[in-house]
């Protein structure tokens, strides 16, 4: 699970991440791992490839060929992500980084090697509630904000008949948008799926990710879809004047894992629930589908990103079929971990 997919995606206007609640003036934190799968599931629909992908994903047995991270945000050369709990926030006086659920990733390398936070260089942006470099006085704008926006429904069986109402969205500052990773299991699986991902990440650009898509919100452009490491990108970027070959020194031996993605615990999971710094989340939502549209889904409980859990393997996870009782086809709530191995350090 060490080579995948990055793409980052450059919105087009407005993103509606809708909330479980389900109210319109309501808005999810992030772009779960789970939303994020249904999408490109959708789109796999779209290129003739459902039945296939799903046998390699969903109804795979603990070993899916692609797993995919949330989609966190990035602005300019910094990317961004839910840092782990282990570490963070870290010790600050002046910079209240509790109340930031998002950290660039040299800050969360920095400390995970155990460098001291500079509080000084950085401040958190009660908008995006992302942590921004403070170069100078001048306070920097994060890479999304919160907004309304009015509709008026009209009636077109009962003329003068107007239902207005808003609905809550994220509007992204100029250089600024989403990025994911597409984990594949092994070279077999990105070889057969890479060139499928991509192409279901280049449909959803132009169709549209989240809610509102009828009216254009969700739209973007894909940046860069390019094939990586998942631990050069997030925790080790290579120095510039290594060459290309050199081996990597294997991380040393680790029983924390930080989630990069939603997880829900698989029935042979080695996770030692009594320890480790996590978090849960109630997942819901509705059903689209031309079988039934708009029907609730079945709730599930999950592991949040950035939790740290304790284990002797490697967490692993599973997909629910959260379908209605009598729906006439499955519908999968996919909790296949994407975690990364930290050294060996204690869980606050």
């Amino acid at each position: 699970m060490e080579s995948g997919l990055l793409v980052r995606l450059r919105p087009a206007g407005p993103w509606r991440f809708g909330s479980d609640s389900g109210d319109r003036d309501g808005l999810a934190p992030l772009y779960h791992s789970d939303t994020l799968f249904s999408a490109v599931t959708a789109a796999m629909a779209t290129l003739g490839k459902l039945d296939d992908w799903l046998t390699a994903t969903a109804l795979a047995a603990g070993q899916p060929d692609v797993r995919f991270t949330s989609l966190f945000p990035w602005q300019g050369d910094l990317l961004y992500i839910s840092p782990p709990r282990n570490v963070w926030p870290p010790a600050s006086t002046k910079v209240r980084t509790k109340g930031a659920a998002f950290a660039p990733l040299p800050v969360v390398a920095a400390l995970l090697a155990g460098t001291p936070f500079d509080e000084d260089r950085w401040t958190v942006d009660g908008e995006s509630r992302c942590l921004l470099f403070t170069p100078g006085k001048a306070q920097p704008t994060g890479p999304f904000r919160q907004a309304m926006r009015a509709f008026a429904a009209v009636d077109r069986l009962r003329p003068g008949v107007i239902a207005p109402h808003r609905a809550a969205c994220i509007e992204f500052s100029p250089d600024s948008g989403l990025w994911c990773f597409a984990a594949f299991r092994d070279d077999d699986a990105s070889g057969r799926w890479s060139g499928y991902v991509e192409g279901a990440f280049r449909l959803l650009a132009d169709s549209g990710f989240g809610g509102r898509r009828s009216i254009g919100w969700g739209r973007a452009v894909v940046e860069e879809a390019r094939t990586c490491s998942l631990r050069d990108l997030v925790l080790a970027p290579p120095p510039a004047d290594r060459a290309p070959d050199e081996t990597v020194p294997a991380p040393p031996p680790a029983t924390a894992y930080w989630l990069l993605s939603l997880f829900r615990p698989g029935q042979n999971e080695a996770v030692d629930w009594r320890e480790g710094a996590y978090s849960l989340i109630t997942r819901g939502g509705r059903t689209e589908s031309l079988q039934g549209w708009g029907r609730a889904k079945k709730q599930l409980r999950m592991v949040e990103e950035g939790s740290v859990v304790l284990s002797a393997a490697p967490p692993d996870g599973s997909a629910a079929d959260v379908a209605p009782d009598g729906f006439p086809h499955p519908v999968f709530r996919y909790g296949y971990a994407v975690a990364i191995a930290l050294p060996e350090r204690p869980v606050q």
